[in-house]
């Protein structure tokens, strides 16, 4: 008998020891394991670099690569700072993003894996910072100001479909290319519809010379717009070289313009 509740008592304490190992590897999980997570979500065009902390308390910054061989650098200014509460290991969500240079307000996700909550914010982006992204941005050189805000969004996932209920608007102001002497080009704004895995965008142009406007949809990750650009009267001259890497010429009524087409 006093053997039994002897070995039971090491079997207990083993237990214990090996649950001890497991709880302290897992809210000791580097930093770079948060990398890991974003390579593998954006199929290696972002990198968390520079990381520091744990996976729990971490920060760094956002990197991107135009191709394999090219070298990161920052997509977004300033550090990304993140807190991970452990019920994520009960599957509760609830995780704050910090940023005071890219973000307006810190990003509260609340939730569970099945369905989450993103708080209202607003991200703010260099627009040169974008030829990272490779062809065209970085054959148009563009500059300005980019400005992304959101509502409250939510997402519901169901089964390997994730579908999203809210509304982005994405400011471009003072926009210009190195490939026009035109400067500022305009100011433009897309607001985006979230509807489940569809969503609705609109273009307009708030103010020129060069103008913009279209429309289109996303739809289970395909993406359509048709849309129009043209030149302002008076600056049809200085805008043709820019305008004719945008797209095909065509009639409008009584005006030429650059049909915007992506399917």
């Amino acid at each position: 008998m006093v053997s039994s509740v002897s070995l039971s008592a090491k079997i207990v304490w083993t237990l214990i020891a090996i649950l001890s190992v497991i709880f302290s590897v897992l809210f000791f999980l580097p930093a770079s394991w948060m990398g890991v997570l974003i390579e593998r979500q954006t199929q290696g065009r972002l990198s968390l670099c520079d990381v520091q902390g744990s996976f729990w308390n971490g920060s760094g910054f956002i990197g991107v690569a135009a191709g394999i061989n090219d070298s990161v650098t920052p997509l977004f200014p300033g550090r990304f700072n993140w807190k991970i509460s452990p019920f994520i290991l009960l599957t509760q969500l609830d995780l704050e993003l910090q940023n005071p240079e890219a973000l307006s307000v810190p990003v509260k996700i609340t939730g569970n894996f099945s369905e989450w909550h993103v708080s209202p914010s607003a991200l703010v982006l260099p627009t040169e910072r974008l030829e990272g992204l490779g062809a065209p941005l970085n054959t148009i050189g563009p500059s300005g100001k980019l400005h992304l805000s959101w509502n409250n969004l939510q997402f519901m996932r169901d089964g390997l479909i994730v579908n999203a209920q809210g509304q982005l608007q994405l400011n471009l102001s003072e926009m210009a290319s190195r490939l026009s002497p035109v400067r500022p080009l305009g100011s433009y704004k897309m607001a985006f519809d979230l509807q489940g895995t569809n969503a609705e965008i609109n273009l307009v142009t708030e103010t020129g010379p060069m103008m913009l406007s279209g429309s289109g949809t996303v739809n289970a990750g395909h993406f359509q717009f048709s849309g129009k650009a043209w030149a302002q009267e008076g600056q049809e001259a200085k805008l043709a070289n820019l305008l004719n890497l945008l797209g095909q010429r065509r009639k409008d009524g009584d005006k030429d313009v650059i049909a915007l087409e992506f399917k």
